[in-house]
Protein backbone atom coordinates (compact mmCIF):
# COMPACT_ATOMS: atom_id res chain seq x y z
CA UNK A 1 0.00 0.00 0.00
CA UNK A 2 1.49 3.16 -0.99
CA UNK A 3 2.23 5.93 2.14
CA UNK A 4 2.36 8.97 1.21
CA UNK A 5 5.99 10.86 2.05
CA UNK A 6 5.38 12.66 5.21
CA UNK A 7 5.93 15.98 5.79
CA UNK A 8 9.53 17.82 7.06
CA UNK A 9 8.44 19.56 10.45
CA UNK A 10 11.15 21.25 11.98
CA UNK A 11 10.69 22.86 15.32
CA UNK A 12 13.33 25.49 16.95
CA UNK A 13 12.92 25.03 21.03
CA UNK A 14 14.20 27.77 23.50
CA UNK A 15 14.01 28.39 27.34
CA UNK A 16 10.46 28.61 27.59
CA UNK A 17 9.16 25.08 26.42
CA UNK A 18 11.56 23.70 29.60
CA UNK A 19 10.72 26.83 31.86
CA UNK A 20 7.42 24.83 32.65
CA UNK A 21 9.46 22.02 33.60
CA UNK A 22 10.99 24.14 36.22
CA UNK A 23 14.71 24.57 34.44
CA UNK A 24 15.06 28.30 34.65
CA UNK A 25 17.75 30.57 32.30
CA UNK A 26 19.53 33.83 33.11
CA UNK A 27 16.75 35.59 30.93
CA UNK A 28 14.33 35.07 33.44
CA UNK A 29 16.23 37.54 36.28
CA UNK A 30 18.14 39.97 34.06
CA UNK A 31 21.30 38.44 33.19
CA UNK A 32 21.41 36.18 36.35
CA UNK A 33 20.94 32.54 36.39
CA UNK A 34 20.23 31.12 39.66
CA UNK A 35 22.29 34.06 41.16
CA UNK A 36 25.56 33.71 39.01
CA UNK A 37 26.14 36.78 36.60
CA UNK A 38 26.44 34.43 33.06
CA UNK A 39 29.54 36.53 32.67
CA UNK A 40 31.34 34.76 35.52
CA UNK A 41 30.72 31.10 34.68
CA UNK A 42 29.13 31.02 30.60
CA UNK A 43 32.37 32.68 28.80
CA UNK A 44 35.81 31.56 27.64
CA UNK A 45 36.67 34.08 29.74
CA UNK A 46 35.36 33.07 32.99
CA UNK A 47 36.56 29.17 32.46
CA UNK A 48 40.18 30.87 31.79
CA UNK A 49 39.54 32.98 35.17
CA UNK A 50 37.85 30.73 37.79
CA UNK A 51 37.42 26.61 36.39
CA UNK A 52 36.15 25.52 39.75
CA UNK A 53 33.45 28.49 39.84
CA UNK A 54 32.19 27.07 36.69
CA UNK A 55 32.17 23.73 37.05
CA UNK A 56 29.95 23.73 40.13
CA UNK A 57 27.49 25.56 38.20
CA UNK A 58 27.28 23.54 35.75
CA UNK A 59 27.51 20.48 38.57
CA UNK A 60 24.22 22.36 39.81
CA UNK A 61 22.69 22.20 36.28
CA UNK A 62 23.19 19.29 35.69
CA UNK A 63 21.71 18.28 39.12
CA UNK A 64 18.70 20.26 38.47
CA UNK A 65 18.26 19.26 34.60
CA UNK A 66 18.83 15.13 35.94
CA UNK A 67 15.31 16.13 38.79
CA UNK A 68 13.04 17.60 35.89
CA UNK A 69 10.67 15.43 33.94
CA UNK A 70 9.38 16.46 30.21
CA UNK A 71 6.54 18.56 30.01
CA UNK A 72 3.07 17.84 27.88
CA UNK A 73 5.09 20.28 25.16
CA UNK A 74 8.23 17.95 25.04
CA UNK A 75 5.45 14.77 25.03
CA UNK A 76 3.29 16.41 22.11
CA UNK A 77 5.93 17.13 19.81
CA UNK A 78 7.53 13.68 20.13
CA UNK A 79 4.04 12.11 19.47
CA UNK A 80 3.85 14.25 16.21
CA UNK A 81 6.77 11.83 14.68
CA UNK A 82 3.92 9.79 13.95
CA UNK A 83 2.58 12.30 11.21
CA UNK A 84 5.51 14.39 10.31
CA UNK A 85 9.20 14.01 9.77
CA UNK A 86 10.40 15.91 13.17
CA UNK A 87 13.64 17.27 13.35
CA UNK A 88 14.02 19.21 16.92
CA UNK A 89 16.70 22.34 16.87
CA UNK A 90 17.13 23.16 20.12
CA UNK A 91 18.70 26.09 21.97
CA UNK A 92 18.36 24.08 25.37
CA UNK A 93 20.92 21.65 27.15
CA UNK A 94 19.11 19.74 28.93
CA UNK A 95 17.77 15.60 27.92
CA UNK A 96 14.12 16.51 27.97
CA UNK A 97 12.77 16.47 24.52
CA UNK A 98 15.06 13.11 24.45
CA UNK A 99 12.95 11.57 27.28
CA UNK A 100 9.65 12.55 26.09
CA UNK A 101 10.55 10.27 23.00
CA UNK A 102 11.81 13.06 20.43
CA UNK A 103 14.54 10.95 17.89
CA UNK A 104 15.68 13.57 15.91
CA UNK A 105 17.29 16.29 17.66
CA UNK A 106 20.01 18.66 16.87
CA UNK A 107 21.18 20.55 20.02
CA UNK A 108 22.69 24.54 19.44
CA UNK A 109 24.05 24.98 22.26
CA UNK A 110 25.94 21.77 24.01
CA UNK A 111 24.25 19.33 26.60
CA UNK A 112 24.84 19.16 30.11
CA UNK A 113 24.93 15.21 30.14
CA UNK A 114 28.51 15.42 28.30
CA UNK A 115 32.00 16.70 28.66
CA UNK A 116 34.54 17.10 26.14
CA UNK A 117 38.24 18.54 26.68
CA UNK A 118 39.20 21.79 26.75
CA UNK A 119 41.62 21.25 24.10
CA UNK A 120 40.10 19.34 21.58
CA UNK A 121 36.61 19.67 21.11
CA UNK A 122 36.00 16.22 19.36
CA UNK A 123 37.14 14.08 22.79
CA UNK A 124 33.41 14.18 24.01
CA UNK A 125 31.86 12.00 26.79
CA UNK A 126 28.33 11.19 28.91
CA UNK A 127 28.56 12.90 32.34
CA UNK A 128 25.93 12.23 34.90
CA UNK A 129 27.89 13.14 37.82
CA UNK A 130 30.28 16.05 39.00
CA UNK A 131 33.28 16.89 36.95
CA UNK A 132 35.59 17.83 38.90
CA UNK A 133 38.96 20.11 38.08
CA UNK A 134 42.04 17.09 37.66
CA UNK A 135 39.49 15.50 35.39
CA UNK A 136 41.57 14.69 32.47
CA UNK A 137 40.45 13.75 28.85
CA UNK A 138 42.22 11.25 26.70
CA UNK A 139 44.27 14.11 25.31
CA UNK A 140 45.50 14.84 28.67
CA UNK A 141 43.58 18.43 28.69
CA UNK A 142 41.06 19.09 31.66
CA UNK A 143 37.18 17.94 30.63
CA UNK A 144 34.81 21.33 30.85
CA UNK A 145 30.94 21.08 29.94
CA UNK A 146 29.83 20.46 26.02
CA UNK A 147 28.11 23.61 26.37
CA UNK A 148 28.55 26.68 23.68
CA UNK A 149 29.61 29.42 25.77
CA UNK A 150 28.59 33.40 24.77
CA UNK A 151 31.60 34.24 22.31
CA UNK A 152 32.07 31.02 21.08
CA UNK A 153 30.96 29.55 18.02
CA UNK A 154 27.97 27.78 17.14
CA UNK A 155 29.26 24.18 15.28
CA UNK A 156 25.76 22.39 15.00
CA UNK A 157 24.90 25.74 13.05
CA UNK A 158 25.40 25.20 9.54
CA UNK A 159 23.58 21.66 10.18
CA UNK A 160 20.68 23.52 11.23
CA UNK A 161 20.68 26.15 8.67
CA UNK A 162 20.04 23.36 5.76
CA UNK A 163 17.32 21.48 8.01
CA UNK A 164 15.49 24.94 8.04
CA UNK A 165 16.20 25.60 4.53
CA UNK A 166 15.03 22.69 3.48
CA UNK A 167 11.48 22.52 5.76
CA UNK A 168 7.76 22.31 4.75
CA UNK A 169 6.74 23.48 7.96
CA UNK A 170 8.14 25.20 10.75
CA UNK A 171 7.39 25.85 14.29
CA UNK A 172 9.29 28.26 17.29
CA UNK A 173 8.71 27.16 20.79
CA UNK A 174 9.37 29.36 23.90
CA UNK A 175 11.94 31.08 22.35
CA UNK A 176 12.32 35.12 22.25
CA UNK A 177 14.36 35.00 18.85
CA UNK A 178 16.65 37.21 20.22
CA UNK A 179 19.77 34.83 20.65
CA UNK A 180 21.84 34.75 17.90
CA UNK A 181 22.70 32.68 15.37
CA UNK A 182 19.69 30.95 16.36
CA UNK A 183 17.27 33.39 15.93
CA UNK A 184 17.97 33.83 12.13
CA UNK A 185 17.01 30.53 11.52
CA UNK A 186 13.71 31.58 10.53
CA UNK A 187 14.68 33.89 8.14
CA UNK A 188 16.00 30.87 6.20
CA UNK A 189 12.67 29.57 5.39
CA UNK A 190 10.82 29.26 2.11
CA UNK A 191 8.70 31.85 2.28
CA UNK A 192 5.71 29.47 1.50
CA UNK A 193 5.99 27.59 4.25
CA UNK A 194 3.96 27.50 6.83
CA UNK A 195 5.55 29.11 10.44
CA UNK A 196 4.09 29.34 13.67
CA UNK A 197 5.72 31.03 16.69
CA UNK A 198 4.04 29.64 20.08
CA UNK A 199 5.37 31.93 23.07
CA UNK A 200 3.58 33.36 25.98
CA UNK A 201 5.11 37.02 24.78
CA UNK A 202 5.35 36.40 21.27
CA UNK A 203 8.46 38.39 19.96
CA UNK A 204 8.52 41.34 17.87
CA UNK A 205 8.88 39.52 14.65
CA UNK A 206 9.46 41.16 10.91
CA UNK A 207 6.73 41.00 8.97
CA UNK A 208 6.73 37.46 6.67
CA UNK A 209 4.23 35.02 4.79
CA UNK A 210 2.03 32.31 6.19
CA UNK A 211 3.25 33.29 9.90
CA UNK A 212 0.47 31.88 12.87
CA UNK A 213 0.91 33.40 16.60
CA UNK A 214 0.04 31.21 19.07
CA UNK A 215 0.23 33.64 22.87
CA UNK A 216 0.17 30.66 25.01
CA UNK A 217 2.63 28.86 27.15
CA UNK A 218 4.28 26.03 25.41
CA UNK A 219 2.38 23.36 27.12
CA UNK A 220 -1.24 25.01 25.84
CA UNK A 221 0.58 25.99 22.25
CA UNK A 222 1.51 22.95 21.56
CA UNK A 223 -1.73 21.20 21.82
CA UNK A 224 -2.94 23.81 20.02
CA UNK A 225 -0.38 23.61 17.73
CA UNK A 226 -1.07 19.79 17.37
CA UNK A 227 -4.64 20.14 16.45
CA UNK A 228 -3.94 22.60 13.91
CA UNK A 229 -1.04 20.35 12.27
CA UNK A 230 -2.97 17.16 12.29
CA UNK A 231 -5.51 18.98 9.72
CA UNK A 232 -2.67 18.71 7.37
CA UNK A 233 -1.00 15.48 7.61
Amino acid sequence: MYQQTKKKLVVLTGAGISAESGIRTFRDSGGLWEGYDVNDVATPEAWIKNPELVLRFYNERRKNVAAAVPNAAHIGLAALEKYFDVTIITQNVDDLHERAGSTNIIHLHGEIFKMRSEYDASIIKEIKDDIQVGDRAADGHQFRPHIVWFGEEVPMMETATKVAYHAEIFVVVGTSLVVYPAAGLINYVAMEVPKYVIDKSIPSLPAMKNLTLIEKPATEGVAELSELLLMMA
